[in-house]
């Protein structure tokens, strides 16, 4: 049998392990967690939340389809793969939102029939497109009469903190949530919150009392109030209800309009020329139908739209911009695209961390993309951020064996504009040293002038 790899991300789990087995994924079920395992199988559950597209798929199967990594395993399941993994730290407020309020979801739907959940993970939501869904298999356990919501804590801190940071200072929560991945901690929110941010119910209850119950002593011997206390089932949904209804309500405080977010209809060239972009990026599709696409610099998804509509499957798109990727995620969720609008900074992106380095992956862990769009994209990186331009086409090839980039000459605005405050230093910036570029590392297929200021599309086949 092809050899299988242990996702590292699953380590922590002692109910179970995650393996890589080709392009399969499997769960192990252990004995600590048989017996919930069967009997979350036979309420109902599993099959209800997979068959509306909540719960990841999943079967059982014969341990041999694990061979030796099956020992001392009760049961391996068999996953649905999914196109592609990403992380909170990467999401929109949006995507955050739509995360937060599926957990809950999820939650009720399990407490329903007698199974309530055993954390309250991020990272056990994943997209498909723009829509949310649940992965951890072996989190869902019986629920046990009167106990307390054991992921309360975890829940405020890797959904509803990050969100209120937003919503209610104006701060995006990637850059923080990719420094600590395991969220924000309600006692920073709450030294961060002015005194009138906390005085709504909802602040209080779950950022300042689960502060100060943090920071609650414990004498030896003793446990904590909140593992012997009673919660009526009738509360605990309640509380689950509530927060839906809140972060349902939740908005970004910085509303007004981002740099980039009226790109798409505010640029400095006219319909002919958009609709001549248009034509040869549908003609790049239609002739490759890529599985999986990567569109850096996506905006509000115009190209991910046409790469869909022309033959790709699956579009993962990344923007610095936050408006723009709501506006993307909010687009892809109305129009039920195949299409996953993500933040990525290019000079910055995700790196491998966590334990070991290795928990979550970093943006190259996961190239697997199958062909990349980088319109007007270039420029921003090679000028915007002074990154040698062999080395940005030496990166964006290596992403997949065949894409289009857009090189954008000197004398177009929108490269004057990122040159107006600051010297010329970029001597290699030509276009006859971009296409040096693209053909060291590849065949160029087709070329073609899309503006009037001399902007190129490059159509391009990785050597």
């Amino acid at each position: 049998m092809t050899r299988a790899i242990a996702d590292f991300g699953s380590f922590r789990d002692p109910s179970g392990r995650v393996f890589h087995v080709g392009d399969k994924i499997f769960r192990t079920v252990t004995r600590v967690a048989a017996e919930d395992f069967e009997f979350v199988r036979a309420s109902g559950l599993i099959e209800r939340l997979t068959g509306d597209g909540r719960l990841i798929g999943s079967q059982v199967v014969p341990p041999d389809a694990l061979g030796e990594y099956a020992d001392g395993a009760t049961y391996v399941v068999e996953h649905t793969r999914l196109p592609f993994v990403s992380y909170p730290y990467e999401w929109s407020f949006a995507a955050l939102r739509t995360a937060a309020l599926h957990h809950l979801d999820i939650h009720l739907a399990a407490l329903d029939v007698g199974v309530t959940l055993s954390d309250a993970s991020a990272y056990n939501i994943q997209f498909q497109g723009a829509r949310a869904v649940f992965i951890d298999l072996l989190s869902f356990r019986r629920y046990q009469n009167g106990e307390m919501w054991s992921g309360h804590r975890q829940f405020c801190e890797q959904f509803l903190n990050p969100l209120l940071l937003r919503a209610k200072l104006g701060i995006p929560h990637n850059a923080w949530y990719r420094g600590t991945q395991e969220g924000i901690g309600a006692a920073d929110l709450r030294r961060l919150l002015p005194w009138h941010g906390k005085l709504s119910r909802n602040v209080l209850l779950h950022v300042v009392a689960q502060s100060a119950f943090q920071k609650s002593p414990i004498a030896s011997g003793s446990k904590h109030i909140l593992t012997t206390a009673k919660f009526p089932l009738a509360s605990y949904r309640r509380m689950l209800s509530g927060l839906g209804d809140w972060i349902a309500t939740l908005a970004p405080a910085d509303q007004g309009k981002t740099t980039w977010q009226d790109y798409a209809r505010s640029h400095s060239y006219g319909d002919d020329e958009v609709a001549a972009k248009k034509d040869f990026v549908a003609r790049f599709f239609g002739a490759t139908k890529p599985d999986m696409v990567w569109d850096l610099g996506c905006n509000i998804g115009d190209y991910a739209t046409v790469a869909l509509d022309s033959g790709a499957t699956h579009v993962v798109g990344f923007d610095f911009d936050h408006g723009a990727l709501e506006l993307a995620f909010s687009r892809a969720l109305a129009e039920d695209l195949n299409f996953l609008p993500l933040f990525n900074d290019g000079a910055n992106p995700s790196p491998d961390q966590g334990w070991h380095q290795r928990e979550r992956k970093g943006l190259a862990s996961r190239a697997d993309a199958d062909a990349i769009l980088a319109l007007a994209w270039l420029h921003h990186i090679a000028i915007g951020r002074n990154i040698p331009i062999d080395d940005v086409i030496d990166w964006l090839m290596g992403l997949a064996p065949r894409g289009i980039i857009e090189f954008v000459p000197k004398q177009d605005p929108m490269v004057r504009e990122l040159l107006a405050l600051r010297d010329d230093i970029f001597s290699d910036y030509t276009e006859d040293y971009f296409f040096e570029c693209v053909a060291r590392r590849g065949r160029i297929v087709e070329t073609k002038t899309v503006t009037r200021t001399g902007r190129k599309l490059v159509w391009y086949e990785r050597a």
